[in-house]
């Protein structure tokens, strides 16, 4: 019999210096491995998301990668290998340790939160059917290491089960989302809800009186009128000659910040897309630069749903979701597979805030930048927490005015 295993996940707008180890982890692996490690998992991803289409972009790596971080203690031989070689944490296994990552995860969620000024929660929730038997292992680690909170359910119930995964999100985003899931498969056993809530007010907030509409351009076919922010400060940027963008930081008060890679107007942004990397991400943070800048920002609010069913085998992650899946770690029910994977999250942009998530510079200079910096074509933004550069949300945008 074939048993549905569904994994939900939420992010409400949801941040690489090295760390000290602590909790026993290894010398050799630390938090700012796992951080780089998780970057280029969510360019990878993205790069799979945007072959699909040429809209607005917006989710949670960070959201992703913990909850199949997590699904990966149950998860045995190859339908394990392929979770973690899919989130490219592979590489920071241990023979004979398979707590290394759990415990990354676990001790980054610490450094994110211990300024109380970040409003961040991170949640996780594993809702079973009443006469489901989960293995204790299990149990115990996603409880350990992700602090989960396990309930029961009746999965027969489909109204009673439906309003408990609800209500459930709804808690843990601050009302923000009222139904993360509007049905659930016939089959389904176990649910597996992740979720992400972000709410940031900027260090430097813009005045409301000064947001005017100004064009947007789109392409050079389509321009469109938007509320435009303004605000004259002093602002960390640079300026990647190499790759022709021009990237501003936008600090949080708490600890995080917003990224924005703006392409330079001769340049389409299809160009920088497979580009950015975790590697010109240090790159550019290392490379900024206080100057006063006159900077424009559209306002903008987005919400984006994916099946990531459908995108994640693009990146190895197969048996997971087949007849070859090995969750023996989770249960020893026969047949036991994920049916869905839904990611959800929105973003929503003004003047007081965000509600939601190397060594060289060769090629890079914080020289010569001009007193203004308009955001008023696609480009893309990175929020992420400063002092382990966590990128907790990355996103594109292509038209403002979209939700």
């Amino acid at each position: 019999m074939r048993v549905e295993f569904f994994l939900l996940m939420w992010s409400v707008l949801c941040l690489s210096p090295c760390l000290s180890t602590q909790d026993g982890l290894s010398p050799n692996v630390t938090v700012s491995d796992l951080t780089f490690k998780n970057m280029d998992f969510a360019m990878d991803l993205y790069r799979k998301i945007s072959g699909y289409h040429d809209n607005n972009i917006f989710f949670s790596p960070l959201c992703l990668s913990t909850v199949f971080t997590a699904l990966s203690l149950g998860a045995r031989g190859a339908t394990r290998d392929q979770i973690l070689k899919g989130l490219n944490l592979h590489l920071l296994q241990q023979p004979g340790n398979n707590r290394i990552i759990p415990e990354l995860f676990q001790q980054l969620q610490r450094n994110i939160t211990q300024d109380n000024a970040l409003k961040f929660q991170q949640s996780m929730g594993l809702f079973v059917g009443h006469k489901f038997v989960v293995e204790n292992e299990f149990i115990n680690h996603i409880q350990g290491f992700f602090g989960a909170d396990i309930n029961t359910v009746d999965f027969r119930d489909a109204e009673g089960s439906l309003a408990a995964v609800n209500e459930y999100v709804m808690k843990k985003t601050d009302n923000k989302v009222k139904q993360m899931v509007s049905s659930i498969e016939p089959l389904t056993q176990l649910m597996l809800v992740d979720t992400i809530f972000f709410k940031g007010a900027w260090e430097l907030p813009f005045n409301p009186n000064n947001t005017e509409k100004d064009r947007f351009y789109i392409d050079k076919y389509n321009i469109i009128q938007v509320p435009m922010m303004f605000k004259e400060d002093e602002f960390y940027n640079t300026h990647d000659k190499e790759l022709k963008v021009k990237v501003l930081r936008l600090p949080y008060v708490g600890g995080s910040a917003m990224l924005i890679i703006l392409p330079n107007a001769d340049v389409d942004y299809t160009e920088v897309d497979e580009e950015i990397t975790a590697t010109r991400f240090l790159k550019w943070i290392k490379a900024l630069r206080e100057t006063k800048l006159e900077v424009r920002l559209p306002k903008f609010k987005m919400g984006q749903s994916y099946a990531m069913q459908k995108i994640l085998p693009s990146l190895g992650i197969t048996d997971v979701f087949g007849d070859n899946a090995n969750l023996t770690g989770l249960s020893k029910a026969p047949g036991l597979q994920v049916s869905e994977v839904l990611h959800k999250a929105v973003i929503e942009v003004d003047e007081r805030g965000t509600v939601a998530a190397a060594a060289t510079t060769v090629g890079i200079t914080a020289y010569s930048l001009p007193t203004q910096f308009i955001v008023n074509r696609p480009f893309f933004f990175l929020i992420y927490h400063e002092s382990t550069n966590s990128l907790m949300f990355m996103g594109r945008v292509i038209d403002p005015s979209k939700y």
